[in-house]
C-alpha cells in the first residue's frame, strides 16, 4: 500500500513570514498538531519546513520567548523529512521511527505538497487492519461451527 492511498490531502499551510500566533490559531481551529510551511512557485506549494504544537511550547513558551516577535520561519524545522506519494506505508513507518518524527509531509514527483501522513493516521490504519484480521478469525470459527 502506498501513501497516495492513505495520506490526508487537507494540509494546514502557512508561509515563512506568518506569525506563530496565526499558526497556533490555525492548528486550534482545525484540531491539528502541525502546520507545514510552504513556498509557492509556479502555482505549486513546496514544503520547506514544519512547525508543531510541541515546537511552540518547547522552543518558545517554555523559554519565555515573545511569540509575537518571531515568525514560523524562525521556529520551523528546516531539516524537513518528506515522503513521496508512491512510498510504501511499511517503509514510511520505519523511516518515521528511525527519524523520531510523527508527521511527514507527502509530495508528488515534482516535489509539490499533496498531503501529510501522521502517526495517528498510521495507527488508525493498523487498527483497521487488525479489526479485519480479528473478523476473519471470528468468521472462520462461525463457518467451522456451521459446517462441522
Amino acid at each position: 500500500m502506498t501513501l497516495k492511498t492513505i495520506c490526508n490531502r487537507e494540509v494546514l499551510i502557512v508561509g515563512k513570514n506568518d506569525t506563530v500566533p496565526e499558526a497556533a490559531r490555525l492548528m486550534r481551529e482545525h484540531h491539528a498538531g502541525d502546520v507545514v510551511i510552504v513556498e509557492e512557485r509556479d502555482g505549486l506549494r513546496f514544503p520547506v519546513g514544519i512547525v508543531t504544537d510541541r515546537d511552540i511550547v518547547i522552543e518558545l513558551i517554555a523559554k519565555e520567548v515573545d511569540i509575537h516577535s518571531v515568525t514560523v520561519g524562525d521556529v520551523m524545522c528546516q531539516d524537513i523529512v518528506l515522503a513521496k506519494e508512491e512510498d510504501d506505508v511499511d517503509e514510511t513507518i520505519k523511516i518515521m521511527r528511525h527519524k523520531g518524527i510523527r508527521r511527514l509531509p507527502v509530495v508528488d514527483q515534482a516535489g509539490a505538497l499533496v498531503g501529510i501522513v501522521t502517526l495517528d493516521d498510521l495507527i488508525d490504519l493498523i487498527a483497521e487492519q487488525l479489526k479485519d484480521l480479528a473478523g476473519l478469525i471470528a468468521r472462520q470459527q462461525d463457518l467451522e461451527k456451521k459446517y462441522r
